[in-house]
């Protein structure tokens, strides 16, 4: 896999969010019921959210989707969902799917992307505060019920809550500091 050649952009049309659903769905083994319907990506693109692709060619390897959220009057992205398929994982791809994310935030004024994540997923716990500049100060235990958990294998659903400050220093020197080299992102309109 060549990482240069992932164009990382804004899904366009309603063929690109049926593929998010069937990547989710590939990426977790989710069951249908399980499944964020082709509908919530659609009201999730017309609401002020975000669907972000991972195109290597044609073929959609990856996608990051939020929806907005306001808490004490502050309008902020929630994250809600980050896939890479499998065959893409490890070179950097979620980090930059998540960078355009916080691109695009910034072009509209939002300071803040939070999302939860598994405290016990030491890789994704490492991708959202070492590598994003995440931090971390709250805890939701068992956030979606009792049920077993399809990627860790467990019946609890803790999560922590990473809240990505955009503009802050420390999100700004992750950002800048440890982009890597030849990251192509681009925000269509």
């Amino acid at each position: 896999m060549n990482s240069d050649a992932i164009v990382i952009r804004r899904c366009e049309g309603l063929d690109e969010l049926r593929t998010c659903v069937a990547l989710q769905k590939e990426v977790w083994n989710f069951t249908d019921a399980e499944l964020i319907p082709l509908r919530m990506f659609v009201v999730a693109e017309k609401v002020g959210g975000q669907v972000m692709g991972a195109f290597d060619d044609e073929k959609m390897v990856g996608f990051a989707l939020s929806v907005p959220g306001t808490r004490s009057g502050r309008t902020y992205l929630h994250s809600h969902m980050l896939a890479v398929h499998k065959g893409h994982r490890n070179g950097g791809l979620g980090r930059r799917l998540k960078l355009l994310q916080r691109e695009d935030a910034l072009t509209r004024g939002i300071e803040l992307i939070e999302w939860t994540f598994d405290p016990l997923e030491i890789k994704n716990a490492y991708l959202n505060i070492e590598k994003l500049g995440a931090i971390a100060r709250r805890y939701n235990i068992n956030q979606y019920g009792n049920y077993v958990f399809a990627v860790a294998g467990r019946p609890s659903s803790d999560r922590l809550i990473a809240e990505w400050w955009l503009k802050s220093r420390r999100v700004e020197s992750f950002a800048g500091n440890r982009s890597g080299s030849g990251i192509r992102q681009t925000v269509s309109d």
